[in-house]
């Protein structure tokens, strides 16, 4: 069955083509570095470091000592963790199994 989103849109399909055309790490610097601010890419981030570090079993309490991000943000994360889409689930289990299908970890 395939996945369908709310957001989904021709907007949205042409973006995502455009980060799947990225070739490697520098080209994902350059491409989010004109499509987003500093603190939109530190937001975003964040909330995946929380999702690692959630997966990894640590506690609130311990994220926030490492990352400094609010109880309410880690619970927010957890719970799209929990009982989203799986996309965060997805990504960190490709990562541990050692990076990108098809290719090499990103270079740059």
């Amino acid at each position: 069955m395939a996945f369908e989103s709310p957001l989904e849109s021709p907007e949205m399909d042409r973006l995502f083509e455009a980060v799947l055309s990225l070739r490697d790490r520098e080209e994902c610097y350059r491409f989010f570095a004109d499509l987003c601010t500093v603190g939109e890419l530190r937001a975003m981030a964040q909330r995946f470091r929380v999702a690692e570090l959630l997966a990894d079993g640590l506690t609130y309490e311990e994220i926030e000592r490492r990352t400094g991000m609010s109880p309410a943000t880690i619970a927010r994360v957890n719970r799209f963790l929990q009982y989203g889409n799986d996309g965060y689930r997805r990504v960190i289990e490709r990562l541990r199994a050692g990076g990108r299908p098809g290719g090499e970890g990103g270079g740059g």
